[in-house]
């Protein structure tokens, strides 16, 4: 499904953020990219997404090229990969339900489709209850798991999540993993950056480790090893 293909990022200043990066991520999968600041993880990120170019080599999503894309294509492939942010990045003015039903209406989804999918949204992340909350009225946990809502409302094949429990507490990040867990399950690939050695040991999932822009380790069922 994704697949980096000896791809290298030297930026002008001749500083590597990536150096022949050659992996890749099978449908379904749930992958944790760990590795200090400086890594090489959100560049990794950021190529999938088409925001940053490599230097050298390719990075595929399914059969496209990703930086072949013409540029009025990006944002419809960017709509394949949900996004959740160690910030959350939720609109203030707006409750937990509109907040997920805002994703919907920028993807030009019908009311009708709305009404039906944001209830089950926000079952899914366990917040039916806080549906008409702000999210001043939300603790961190709780705005997270609107901000995986938003993420995974348009169906994408692909979650990304950089560094989603950087900012919680342990029984928050706890209840955020179980639902990116729970997302994986139903069928969607998971990526999440993560300095959380508790995090990526409690997964028992794939573990890719970064050092200075190269891959060092690669376990199927890995922990977090630095």
């Amino acid at each position: 499904m994704i697949y980096f293909d000896n791809v290298s990022k030297i930026y002008r200043d001749g500083t590597p953020a990536l150096e022949d990066v050659t992996v890749s991520i099978d449908p379904k999968e749930f992958v944790s990219i760990v590795g200090h600041s400086g890594a090489g993880k959100t560049t990794l990120l950021k190529m999938l997404l088409a925001q940053e170019k490599p230097t050298r080599g390719s990075v595929f999503f399914e059969s496209m090229n990703v930086h072949e894309l013409h540029p009025s294509a990006v944002p419809h492939y960017r709509r394949k990969i949900g996004m959740v942010f160690q910030d959350f990045r939720l609109i203030p003015n707006m409750t937990a339900y509109e907040n997920i039903a805002f994703a919907m209406e920028a993807a030009g989804r019908a009311d009708d489709e709305i009404e039906s999918d944001v209830p089950y949204i926000l079952e899914l992340v366990d917040l039916s209850t806080k549906a008409n909350h702000f999210p001043s009225q939300l603790s961190g946990g709780e705005q997270q798991r609107v901000a995986i809502g938003r993420a995974i409302i348009n169906q994408p094949d692909v979650i990304i999540a950089d560094e989603p429990t950087g900012n919680l507490d342990p029984i928050n990040t706890y209840e955020v993993v179980e639902i990116l867990k729970k997302i994986n399950e139903l069928g969607t690939t998971v990526l999440i950056t993560t300095h959380n050695k508790g995090v990526v040991d409690a997964m028992g999932k794939r573990v890719i480790t970064m050092d200075r822009g190269r891959i060092i380790r690669d376990d199927p069922q890995g922990q977090y090893i630095l």
